[in-house]
């Protein structure tokens, strides 16, 4: 797609990115990277660009050594640039204006389908890239219109860590909780016994709808109906967890991070967090435990799904695709993808490697329960409408829990704030 059609998409896919806070101000020079995939280098040799969300790995990382030896394979040089997730995006949507796109691109999954819909990255399909081993519901948040746009590098969930000690002190069985009711009993027991229930992040961000996913999904909920009944209960039961105390009312600003460090103070039962709070779990000093979050009923909730997405950019030069090919295939091999997802603290987007980081790590395990219920917030074909209704429902939550509205008011304004904002 040439870059006068990106152009007149833009101001639509910088509106979503706001939403889902991950735009921000853009300069109007080209990035400093060097030589780009529409511009260096050939189809055979030369230097193809490489960039992605991880600035925190060096030129030493064995991140940016795999880089080098998936380059060497492919028969050229990788020139890589590693940026924020929130910078990342808005200069990848810059440098496909001016033309001037990354070879291979890495992105947080979420914005997979709205690159894809402003004509950014190109379909599996154009690119040949294998997808056919990987777990279903993982690849769905690569997906939009019947089109898949690239190949998950892993993916990392939420899942509810436990302190035993506090569980084994309220003279709580972990085994007794397996839905909805199991777990509040278990809170009201530990609220009694004088520590605290679950902390959980809430904050008015794509944080704190990531974070009540689960339980909205686990009520039997669908983001096209944000006010049925299932939602609203899925709401009630945040909202009566503060009035009982089982939960703190600083979770209403808690990010994902300061929701962790208060589980890591020992006094809680409970903690709603990810994959990537492992090594801390390990550093607390204390005995953990990981379920996943039940859903109503019982069973496994689903809940979002994180990660990348390895795509490659449209290129003018369409003979440098086979090439870019090579470097995601081999990114994404078993053998590559076990070790990256290890230093990520991700689960495999594939259940083969999967099997075999368990066999590494059996603490991994329930984390691949969990990833295995696991669903793309982008899933069920909304594409490009889920972050306007991701911020009608953390709008709803902040105002249900901060007690300016009821759950089912609160969500009725939402489904009506998403569906003006969806039409």
């Amino acid at each position: 797609m040439k870059s006068q059609s990106i152009t007149r998409r833009l101001a639509a896919v910088g509106l979503a990115l706001a939403v889902t806070g991950t735009a921000a101000a853009c300069s109007a020079s080209k990035s400093s990277t060097g030589s780009t995939g529409s511009g260096g280098g050939s189809a055979a040799g030369g230097t193809f660009t490489v960039w992605d969300p991880y600035p925190q790995f060096d030129s030493g990382s064995a991140w940016n050594q795999l880089l080098t030896k998936c380059g060497t394979e492919a028969g050229v040089t990788v020139k890589r640039t590693g940026f924020d997730t929130t910078d990342l995006t808005t200069k990848v949507l810059l440098a496909a204006q001016q033309g001037n796109s990354p070879d291979v691109l890495i992105v947080d999954n979420p914005v997979v389908s709205t690159l894809a819909d402003a004509g950014v990255i190109t379909d599996t399909g154009t690119t040949h890239l294998d997808t056919s081993g990987i777990a279903p519901n993982v690849l769905a948040a690569g997906q939009l219109a019947g089109k898949t746009y690239g190949v998950p590098i892993g993916a990392n969930t939420l899942a509810l860590y436990y302190n035993k000690s506090v569980l084994a002190a309220a003279g709580v069985d972990i085994a007794s909780v397996k839905d909805w009711t199991s777990l509040t009993a278990a809170l009201a027991k530990v609220k009694a016994a004088g520590k605290k229930g679950i902390t959980f992040a809430a904050i008015g961000t794509e944080e704190g709808s990531f974070q009540f996913l689960p339980w909205f999904w686990g009520s039997g909920a669908n983001l096209k109906q944000l006010d049925s009944s299932q939602g609203v209960a899925a709401l009630s039961l945040w909202n009566d967890w503060l009035k009982k105390g089982y939960a703190p009312n600083s979770v209403i600003n808690n990010t994902q991070t300061t929701s962790w460090q208060e589980f890591a103070t020992g006094q809680f039962a409970f903690s709603e967090n990810g994959t990537w709070q492992l090594a801390n779990a390990k550093k607390a000093g204390f005995d953990y435990g990981i379920i996943p979050i039940p859903a109503v009923n019982g069973g496994t909730a689903a809940a979002p799904t994180g990660g990348e997405f390895v795509t490659i950019p449209v290129q003018d030069k369409t003979d440098r695709y086979p090439t870019s090919q090579k470097l995601v295939a081999c990114l994404t091999s078993a053998d590559n993808a076990q070790a990256t997802d290890t230093t990520l603290s991700y689960v495999a987007a594939t259940p083969a490697v999967q099997a075999k980081q368990v066999a590494a790590d059996p603490d991994l395990q329930p984390w691949v329960a969990a990833v295995a219920a696991a669903k793309g917030r982008t899933s069920d074909d909304l594409g490009t409408k889920y972050p306007k209704i991701s911020q009608a429902m953390w709008t709803a939550v902040q105002a249900a829990l901060s007690g300016s509205a009821s759950p089912q008011s609160a969500m009725t304004t939402a489904q009506n704030a998403a569906a003006a904002a969806t039409k």
